[in-house]
């Protein structure tokens, strides 16, 4: 099970979040203009290395808060978290990011 470090609540179980997918994904900026396979490449097509993530993560269980969370997809090891407003840290390059051998 994931350890996720709410930044207000401190360190608690994932049973506790709720995970909403890429974080740093910018809303349209003339949403209005946009047709339907703009919307829909928008809405559902989304990154997914293989290596560091960020993710957005609420935590439904407790301060009901969003954050964001840099997570390795192939160990699910959380390097950071980071409030909204915060800038996304500066993380050193996972092994298969970096193209170390295994």
């Amino acid at each position: 099970m994931l350890q996720i470090p709410c930044p207000w609540c401190g360190p608690r179980d994932e049973t506790e979040f709720h995970c909403g997918g890429q974080a740093h994904v910018p809303y349209p900026a003339a949403p209005g203009e946009l047709n339907d396979h703009e919307w829909g490449e928008y809405v559902f097509y989304r990154d997914n290395p293989k290596g560091t993530r960020a993710e957005r993560w609420m935590h439904s269980g407790g301060c009901r808060r969003w954050f964001n969370v840099l997570r390795d997809t192939v160990s699910y090891q959380v390097m950071a978290a980071y409030r909204t407003d915060e800038p996304r840290p500066a993380i050193h390059p996972s092994r298969e990011e970096a193209g170390a051998p295994r």
